[in-house]
Parts: C-alpha cells; structure tokens; sequence
C-alpha cells in the first residue's frame, strides 16, 4: 500500500464542489491516501464540552473506535431483542423493503429504518449519554442518518465483507465528508464464535478508493453480499499488518462506537448462539447528503435519510452537567 499524501489537498479543500474522496472510478484502482477531515470535530475548547475526557478523545482519534462494555443494563436491552423476535414473525412486515433476508437462509439479516418502525429504539438514538458523545466527536447537532438491526442466527447467519462505511455513505448516498459515526449497541452476546465485529485500528486515517464502477441499483444486492467498496486484499493487509484487528467482545448492552471511515468486518456465526446488534448511524447536519458520487439515483430512504435533517434533541430527564453546554 502506497499512500498519496494528496500535496495539493489545499486547493481541492477551497472548492466546496469538489469530489474529495473520489472512488469506484472506471479507470480502476487508485491509491489509499490520508483523510482530509479530522477525526474528533469539537475544537479549542468546545473539545472538552461532553462527557469524554482526552483520554478517550485520544483513544477515538488513534483507533477509530470507542467500546464500553456493559454501557446498559441487560434489562434495559431485553425489549430491543423482544420487538426484533417479534418483526421476524410479521409475515407482512417481512416483505417490506427495509427488511433484508439472509442470503442463504432466508432468515432475517438486517432491518432497516428502526428509529422510524420503534418509538423505543427513536428514544435510544437519544439518550443522553451516547448523543453527549456523539456531539463532542462530531462538533455538534447531528441527525440519523440510517438505522438498522443486523442479526446473525446461530448456525446460519451469514458474515460481512471488509468495508468502510464512509465510501459506501460517499458514492451512493452522497455524504460529503467524513463526519459520521456509529453506535452499535450489542442485543445479544458477541463472542469469538458467533461472529463478532472485527475493525482495524487506524484504518480511518486512510481513505481505501474502490474499483469498478457502481451498478445502478447495487443497494438491492449489496445488502446481502456487498461487492462494491470491498477494499482490495494487498491494502487490507497492509492496514491489518500496521494496526492489527480486533473484535470487541461482551454481552448484552455493551456499547460500541465506530467512525465512518474505519474499516471493519463480521465472520459468518457458526456457534449456536445468536448475534443481534442494533446500530444508530449519527450525521453532522452541517455533512447532509448531495447527489449521489457515484452518478446513480440516490438509494432509498431507509438507508439514507434525505428529508429530514433537524437536530437530536435530549431525551426526557436530561440532568448531566454538560448536557447544557451541547
């Protein structure tokens, strides 16, 4: 892997219409190069207005990611897992759109648009603690941009292919910079067995272009087995070889936080145990989507919101000391 230190960064930045993370280019490949965004948003002093102390900037920064285990309660997920068995066994809701089927079981992968479907899971995206950190890495209001559930049934559920996130948001829905991030909450427990989420630390401080041109309409088999924006083998094992892979283990309510550029992957669960997690994706609302980078129509709604951009507010009860300052 090369990296393309891009010298003349400062005149592509003075031209707000400028692609600045081109990818999925007819000509082929390109080269990964250094992010043009920093990583943690808040400046000065506003940095330290939230609830993680430069302990915890530092870490997010150096490794893209943020993991709590045991953030909540297991009673306080049992709800999330119950309206997810629940969805399963709506027939009707199963043929809807924002429901994605396992590619080779049929089962239920992924739905999509769950801040939309469950005032429970809108209220969560709200919680004081996550959306005071959200805020502080972000530098400011943000909005959600898509939400979902990903589950994996034990013996069946099937993995997910080495990817960032950001070039996907990029090319197809049209995410201008990198100013995003997600928050997984774990449903069920992630073990080594049942296909826990690999990321590789360090992997956001580069951009990994992707070859080949988007097929219009890609998201309809993307969902179930993504192709496009799959970084190529040489660089994942360049990135990989530098900062390693790890996977976050832990049980029901543990909390991950991941940026938008960090490259990560699942294995296919072949334990016995189920791996349900729900993740919030968090937009500033100063990086709201343009036309698609990748020249298609924009994908539909429930995976990337392009409506409605007010800001997140607290949720009731809100009595954090620096809740007022955000």
């Amino acid at each position: 892997m090369q990296v393309n230190e891009m010298s003349d960064a400062t005149s592509v930045d003075d031209d707000p219409q400028a692609d600045m993370y081109p990818t999925r280019s007819e000509a082929g490949e390109a080269e990964p190069f250094v992010r043009r965004d920093p990583v943690v948003h808040s400046l000065n002093q506003e940095r330290w207005d939230g609830p993680l102390g430069e302990d915890m900037l530092s870490l997010y920064e150096r490794d893209g990611f943020l993991w709590f285990e045991g953030f909540f309660s297991h009673e306080r997920v049992q709800p999330f897992f119950d309206e997810l068995s629940a969805m399963a066994a709506d027939a009707e809701l199963m043929e809807s759109d924002g429901i994605i089927a396992d590619p080779d079981t049929g089962e239920l992968r992924s739905v999509f648009g769950m801040h939309r479907i469950s005032e429970y899971f809108s209220e969560l995206t709200r919680d004081p603690r996550i959306l005071g950190m959200v805020r502080q890495l972000l530098g400011g209001d943000v909005y959600i941009h898509q939400s979902r559930i990903n589950d994996k049934y034990g013996f069946k559920g099937s993995g997910f292919e080495w990817h960032s996130d950001f070039e996907t948001w990029h090319s197809e829905d049209g995410m201008p910079r990198m100013r995003a991030l997600s928050a997984s909450l774990l449903l069920t427990d992630n073990n080594e067995f049942n296909g826990p989420l690999m990321l590789i630390p360090g992997s956001h401080q580069y951009f990994v272009p992707s070859a080949g041109e988007t097929p219009e309409g890609n998201w309809k088999d993307s969902l179930k087995d993504q192709r496009s924006g799959v970084p190529d083998q040489h660089t994942l094992r360049k990135l990989a070889t530098k900062g390693g892979i790890q996977a976050p283990k832990g049980g029901p309510g543990s909390l991950l936080l991941f940026e938008c550029n960090t490259l990560h992957a699942s294995n296919k669960n072949m334990s016995p145990w189920p791996r349900s997690n729900l993740f919030f994706v968090y937009n500033s609302v100063d990086n709201t989507p343009v036309d698609p980078y990748c020249g298609n129509n924009p994908r539909p709604g429930f995976l990337a919101e392009r409506t409605t951009f007010d800001p997140l507010t607290m949720a009731p009860n809100s009595h954090l000391p620096w809740a007022a300052k955000l």
